[in-house]
């Protein structure tokens, strides 16, 4: 527990440090003020009242260096009306006057496209917010604003935009309803900064100056948008978002590469979400009989590692507010991961309140209610989270949760002769998290504790996670520890491992050329420790990179690494259901390879890593990862990853190859019309996916999908299954 106590003095010596915190660029202000006439968002700077608007211009240069005004100037104005905000940014090019973008599909890349974002902290605390923008031939970005600086894309809501495009520049234009974004009521200024990503110069610019080493989305840098008047608190604002689906699948073999006989199965189903705005920052969301089959497929990856993979949520009911949720904790402990309601089971229905009550306070209240699942002998349960968030000093917050997920008519082995359900009557997580944040982020980090309740399980049943970090223009310290209790169960999260203590400090040294072509340079020093709760040694990595970028963005790194394990259960060392190695049998190895990703703004870019090294028990692995893509702008896109891994061990193992690899195509033929196909061969798994999705934005997110996906089974190669879906949504205002 001596950890614990450091954990949280430390915590609260650095929460002081933001007391006295003020805004940094708090004197560079855009002064906005209601429009004249009425706004035509067409891209065109015709109206009186744009020629009446402050001009926010004079950008300051981000990359390559921070410390001139931007070389391709870019002019910002503003304006509003009872309904909407306004911007129209005029973005000059310097240059041959080609736009660089990827495609015409919305929530494009950053880093491979010309492009203008508004970031908006419509809160005033320096961590939540808007982001809108569009690539330089229309395309849309939008997200919802989270820690200060993250951006969840997953976000989408109703706004139009237009784009004016010819040789010696690109004229954005936008209009975002109020009842699109949550704000405090009666507030004077936000904060705001607009970003722009010139990939033909080499520039990245913003507004209010931001110092590099932090991204142009950073809250604490914003300037301030100043209201000629207090804005009016949002009427209530109603939205109901129907959909109707039917579906055709068949069933060709099982899991096991058993083929059956089964017939086709057509199903028609219907569901329903509303939102419900019940002030201009608070937000209610219902869903009855909720579908997500357009969601994207996932990537699928080759785990060699002893744990779970995490695949992030994509369904839109879980999006609005979700740092309130899903940002508890870190990488490897999170009490709440969305993805564990509905899987592998159906939602019936579900509430989830969010927002802002007042200045300090933020709420998030859900519920969700599944059914149960015959196959897997799963009862019906009940999913309810809280989330209690209380603002301190100006970024620095304290949080209190608690997740509940409860089964409904859990039956055990002596009911009636049935079969027992599987799982437990209940299980709860309660806890706080306190973040810190100074105003000018050279400071961050944030401390967890947690206690679960489980039947038949207590003591040892708590977690405490802490880390923190410093970061200046040349170097970068962080330190993170993590200890798990053996009883600990969070199965409404994500924690693959319990039982462990873990430090993981990291130190990283940058040097900056003032000519060449390095932009920067230097080296990086990170180790983790794993320890039981005996505080003997189970796994520890020690991880050396040098870390080159170049001032045309392409980065280099070299890696070296030594890896210690300690197996604490019997595992198969290739995933494939092989003889498993002893537990407490130990192992060290090294490796060594690098990392080397292209200029983001070619038509065609690639990454490359490798790794070259030992493994478990005394063998060898190859491991080669890559990404190729293409573009012709801005209809198609191609996109190729591919892994490889070579495996050498001894016998029973023997040495196995395991390929992946996922061709993709997007095809966007307008604004409005988008078409992808997605491949993807996975050796380790044994299987062939194949997924097309044509979506028809037929007004703004109102969609028609279609949607056909084929599993194949690997050796002999024979069809597992295959479903055509048609889906329309409808988002009645």
């Amino acid at each position: 527990m001596n950890l614990l106590r450091i954990s949280c003095l430390l915590s609260l010596f650095l929460g002081t440090q933001t007391i006295q915190a003020q805004k940094k660029n708090a004197s560079i202000k855009y002064y906005i003020h209601k429009a004249i006439d009425t706004i035509k968002v067409d891209g065109q700077l015709t109206e009186q009242s744009w020629k009446n608007a402050q001009v926010a211009q004079n950008f300051a240069m981000v990359l390559p260096m921070d410390t001139s005004v931007a070389n391709v100037p870019t002019q910002v104005r503003m304006t509003y009306d009872e309904h909407n905000l306004y911007l129209i940014a005029t973005c000059f090019k310097v240059g041959d006057g080609v736009n660089m973008v990827e495609s015409l599909k919305r929530d494009w890349n950053f880093l491979k496209n010309d492009n203008f974002i508004l970031f908006m902290d419509t809160y005033g605390d320096l961590n939540n917010g808007f982001a809108f923008g569009a690539n330089a031939v229309g395309a849309q970005w939008d997200g919802a604003m989270f820690e200060g600086g993250s951006v969840d894309l997953n976000w989408d809501h109703i706004w139009t935009s237009a784009i004016y495009n010819d040789s010696s520049k690109y004229i954005w234009e936008a209009a975002i309803p109020f009842k699109t974004i949550r704000y405090k009521k009666g507030i004077k200024e936000w904060g705001v900064n607009f970003s722009r990503n010139d990939l033909n110069n080499k520039e990245k610019s913003s507004w209010a100056p931001i110092p590099r080493q932090f991204p142009t989305a950073s809250l604490a840098y914003t300037g301030v948008l100043a209201w000629d008047a207090p804005l009016p608190e949002q009427k209530s604002n109603f939205s109901l978002i129907p959909y109707f689906k039917t579906s055709v699948s068949k069933e060709f073999a099982n899991n096991d590469g058993v083929k059956l006989n089964a017939p086709s199965n057509t199903v028609n189903e219907y569901g329903l979400d509303a939102k419900i705005s019940l002030s201009s920052s608070l937000n209610l969301d219902l869903t009855v009989n909720p579908d997500f089959s357009q969601v994207e497929v996932d990537r699928q990856v080759t785990n060699l590692s002893r744990f779970e993979l995490f695949f992030p949520e994509k369904r839109q009911f879980f999006l609005e507010n979700a740092d309130l949720f899903s940002n508890l904790g870190f990488d490897n402990v999170r009490p709440f991961f969305s993805r564990r309601i509905g899987l592998n089971t159906h939602i019936d229905f579900g509430a989830r309140m969010s927002g802002r009550v007042d200045n300090n306070w933020r709420i998030g209240i859900m519920d969700m209610k599944t059914s149960n699942d015959n196959a897997s002998f799963t009862p019906a349960q009940n999913f309810a989270v809280l989330a209690l968030q209380r603002k301190l000093f100006k970024k620095s917050s304290i949080e209190l949760f608690y997740i509940d997920k409860t089964a409904i008519d859990f039956k055990t082995a002596q009911e009636n002769g049935a079969l027992a359900s599987t799982g437990n009557t209940y299980n709860r997580n309660f806890g706080f998290e306190y973040i810190f944040a100074p105003k000018n982020n050279t400071w961050s980090g944030k401390t967890i504790f947690i206690k679960s309740f489980t039947p038949a399980k207590s003591g040892k049943d708590f977690v405490n996670a802490a880390n923190f970090q410093y970061s200046s223009r040349n170097i970068i310290v962080s330190w993170q520890h993590e200890m798990v209790g053996n009883n600990y169960n969070a199965e409404v999260g994500y924690v693959p491992r319990n039982n462990y203590v873990k430090f993981n400090p990291s130190i990283t040294k940058l040097f900056f050329p003032k000519s060449g072509s390095i932009l920067s340079h230097g080296p990086q020093f990170t180790t983790t420790y794993y320890f039981n709760t005996n505080i003997e040694l189970t796994d520890n990595t020690k991880l050396f990179n040098y870390l080159i970028t170049f001032r045309n963005r392409s980065t280099f790194a070299y890696v070296v690494q030594n890896d210690y394990v300690e197996l604490l259960a019997p595992f198969d060392p290739t995933r494939i259901g092989k003889t498993p190695l002893a537990a407490h049998t130990k192992h060290q190895w090294s490796s060594t390879g690098f990392d080397w990703a292209s200029a983001p703004q070619h038509k065609f870019t690639y990454t490359l890593s490798t790794r070259v090294g030992g493994y478990y028990a005394d063998g060898r692995l190859t491991s080669i990862t890559a990404d190729i893509g293409y573009r012709i702008q801005p209809i198609v896109n191609f996109d190729l990853a591919a892994t490889y891994n070579h495996i050498e061990l001894p016998q029973p193992w023997g040495n196995n190859n395991f390929l992946l690899i996922g061709p993709k195509v997007d095809v966007t033929m307008t604004n409005k019309l988008f078409f992808t196909a997605f491949y993807q061969y996975n050796e380790q798994t044994k299987n062939i996916n194949f997924n097309t999705r044509f979506q028809w934005r037929y007004k703004p997110v109102s969609d028609l999908f279609i949607v056909y996906t084929d599993n194949y089974y690997i050796g002999p190669v024979f069809v597992k299954n295959r479903a055509v879906v048609f889906k329309l949504t409808y988002w009645w205002n």
